[in-house]
């Protein structure tokens, strides 16, 4: 009798403890995925308060010039500001990688949210070239597939450090072909950089996915634990933004 109530009280503390870890891991990625939510959002009202300050449904293409825009708009869109924002961005994205080990959570959420801000006045330049209805609709079909492939990498019992390893090698030579693309402008290979952008970023979802649920452990006391969640906010908004742009091109009016 007393051999059954030591392992029942075994099973049952096994029980316990992994209760625990799964309440725990909840928490933390529904904290992962708020923090993301909110950069994506921040991003896209940025990027239409940008777009309205710069001149809004005033603004008109003809050929390769861009007329109707403010002196806000000329500074943003055509002016030096556009450089300082892509280096400001890159610099700031890279910051936060490599230096989120010493700093405190508030810290990296701020910077963050600050590189979610910038990036956003960067991207309000798609209001120039697409359709609002279509930017909206793209957006949306974006979120639902990006749902479902992060819900594939968080549930899927299947290691998929292989594919993620081909697909970190398959961005570099993506980076490389949009690059030599500035020069040579074929709709083509555009059109075959679009398409396998979109098939990197859907499996680097499952596959970041996998990886933040694999950071998270019981043992990380608050700070850590903040420090990780933050960073895979900015892994899981980064690959959620490219996502969409990839799909614009394909889904996108053009204005």
């Amino acid at each position: 009798m007393s051999d059954f109530d030591r392992n029942y009280a075994a099973r049952t503390g096994y029980a316990e403890r992994a209760a625990a870890i799964d309440a725990g891991l909840r928490a933390y990625m529904l904290r992962v995925y708020n923090y993301m939510a909110a950069g994506v959002a921040l991003t896209g009202v940025v990027a239409w308060l940008t777009f309205q300050a710069a001149g809004g449904d005033a603004i008109q293409l003809v050929g390769s010039q861009i007329t109707g825009l403010t002196p806000f708009g000329q500074a943003v869109f055509s002016g030096p500001l556009t450089i300082v924002l892509f280096l400001g961005t890159l610099g700031l994205v890279f910051f936060l990688s490599f230096r989120i080990g010493r700093m405190q959570p508030a810290t990296a959420l701020a910077l963050f949210m600050v590189y979610a801000a910038l990036l956003g006045l960067m991207l309000s330049s798609i209001f120039l070239a697409y359709t609002g209805a279509s930017i909206t609709r793209t957006f949306f079909i974006s979120a639902a597939s990006f749902g479902a492939l992060s819900l594939y990498g968080y549930t899927t019992q299947r290691d998929l450090s292989p594919i993620g390893s081909f697909l970190v090698m398959g961005l570099f030579g993506l980076i490389l072909a949009m690059i030599v693309n500035i020069f040579l402008k074929s709709t083509g290979l555009d059109f075959a950089i679009s398409a396998i952008g979109v098939l990197i970023f859907a499996g680097l979802t499952a596959w970041d996915t996998q990886r933040i649920k694999e950071m998270y452990s019981v043992s990380d006391d608050g700070t850590i634990a903040g420090r990780k969640a933050v960073m895979g906010a900015l892994t899981l908004y980064l690959d959620f933004i490219n996502l969409f742009l990839f799909l614009l091109r394909f889904l996108g009016d053009r204005r």
